[in-house]
């Protein structure tokens, strides 16, 4: 062979040893600008090397969010024990939203397009803990009882004050007179038979067994994408792990419905109380029964609306003429709390209500136009409304969030709201005082100072 053919062949050589190197990075460099809908369900790196990644953002990411929240709200404790949750918590008080330059009162005055280009709105979407990471988050008063649900990656953002009660109460619409049927215990299945067997009749007691039973979820499984250290039988997730005795934690992830990953909602975990007055399911995609809302999250909500997804995990495929049906039929017994202050038509019974309380049913059914979506008895009118929040603030990214638009969101029960702070769908209201400020604004219905008292002092006897 010539020199010069050595040459060659020397070049050729030195060109494959190039492409054998840079051709991978290049590749992930172009798959990373690829916005996909599905992810990556075969992974090629190892339980720890996918670990590490995380962990080596985890403190990082948890001081941005941190100083956001800080940034937003005043995270001082403030409770009230004139009025206890019916578990016997007490209720955080506020409001807790920072406003920058300005008062309440003169907000309520601006316009929205005011408000918005000045960039006063104080009550913007909220990002999750991580944003671009999501799944399933449960706060330390649950982990401490049930370590299972411990993730090494993420840590609970929102303080303990503002959460509902650990161990909620449970009220059965089959039979009031025991009261709360928990009484200070939280349901699991290591219990769960114990207190109900002689309470509820077979199939609602097979029901509940279902609903804290643990089945694999997307960040809490067996396979090496998962976000928690145990790899043995105690991985996945109970439907009462996020819902506490039926009624809930604050625990949080994002909605699977959305893409791209910026897009999506955070989703603070709603009460199962009065699932038997209501009529949609969901905040948004409007499920028609609780049957069809209970295959939703086992098929589809455990693993981020991604069906490849749940086939590796280990999707749990329930039958719908029975579990699911008995699941349902136990859910539909969850009662909300007894309110010693409503008449049997759901209002403000006159001789035990105080005067501030008369005034804020007045309001409500008035004034703030509260009743046009939460009507008596039950608060709710099962239907979904658009308030179109975004006309106050601007659509950009915080915390790799957009502040987008949320769309029609459905009317919850007002019916025990005392027990479920945070509020709205994405817990960005902590109390009731800043649910009331957010209405005020939103609806420009410039309420005096005393008239939100008088609001929140009414909500707290529902």
């Amino acid at each position: 062979m010539s020199k010069q053919q050595n040459i060659i062949v020397w070049l050729i050589g030195i060109c494959i040893m190039f492409i054998v190197m840079v051709a991978p990075s290049v590749v992930f460099a172009q798959q990373e600008k690829v916005n996909s809908s599905y992810g990556p369900t075969n992974q090629t790196e190892t339980f720890d090397q996918i670990k590490a990644e995380r962990m080596a953002v985890k403190n990082a990411r948890a001081k941005e969010h941190m100083e956001l929240l800080s940034s937003r709200y005043d995270l001082s404790k403030k409770t009230s024990t004139d009025i206890l949750m019916s578990g016997g918590k007490p209720i955080p008080v506020g409001p807790t939203a920072k406003l920058i330059g300005v008062t309440w009162e003169q907000l309520n005055k601006m316009t929205p397009e005011q408000i918005k280009e000045k960039g006063l709105f104080p009550y913007k979407p909220l990002p999750f803990a991580d944003h671009r990471e999501g799944g399933m988050l449960f706060p330390e008063m649950i982990t401490k009882s049930l370590p299972r649900l411990v993730r090494f990656d993420l840590d609970f953002d929102l303080p303990e004050w503002i959460l509902p009660d650990p161990v909620p109460a449970i009220y059965l619409t089959t039979r009031p007179d025991l009261g709360d049927v928990a009484k200070g215990r939280l349901i699991t299945i290591n219990n769960y038979y114990e207190i109900f067997n002689g309470i509820l009749n077979p199939k609602q007691l097979e029901g509940l067994r279902l609903l804290v039973t643990q089945f694999p979820q997307q960040q809490f499984n067996a396979t090496e994408d998962r976000r928690t250290d145990r790899p043995d039988g105690m991985l996945g997730v109970t439907c009462f792990d996020c819902h506490a005795n039926g009624n809930t934690n604050g625990a949080n992830h994002l909605v699977g419905d959305i893409r791209p990953q910026e897009f999506r909602h955070r989703i603070e975990t709603p009460s199962l109380r009065g699932v038997n007055i209501q009529r949609l399911f969901g905040s948004q995609r409007a499920l028609k029964t609780v049957e069809d809302f209970t295959e939703f999250e086992q098929r589809a909500a455990y693993f981020d609306g991604d069906q490849c997804m749940a086939s590796k995990k280990g999707i749990n495929i329930l039958e719908r003429g029975s579990q699911v049906h008995f699941m349902a039929e136990f859910l539909a017994l969850l009662d909300f709390p007894p309110a010693s202050k409503l008449n049997i038509y759901g209002k403000l019974d006159q001789k035990r209500a105080t005067p501030s309380e008369l005034r804020g049913e007045a309001l409500f059914n008035g004034k703030a136009q509260c009743a046009s979506c939460h009507p008596a008895p039950y608060y709710t009118d099962n239907s979904m409304h658009d308030l179109k929040a975004e006309r106050f603030y601007k659509q950009e990214l915080a915390n790799w969030m957009m502040m987008a638009h949320d769309g029609p969101i459905k009317t919850f029960p007002l019916r025990g709201i005392k027990d479920t702070p945070p509020y709205m769908h994405d817990g960005r209201c902590f109390t009731l005082e800043d649910i009331v400020e957010y209405f005020n604004l939103v609806q420009q219905l410039d309420l005096k100072s005393e008239e939100k008292k008088d609001l929140v002092a009414f909500l707290r006897q529902l």
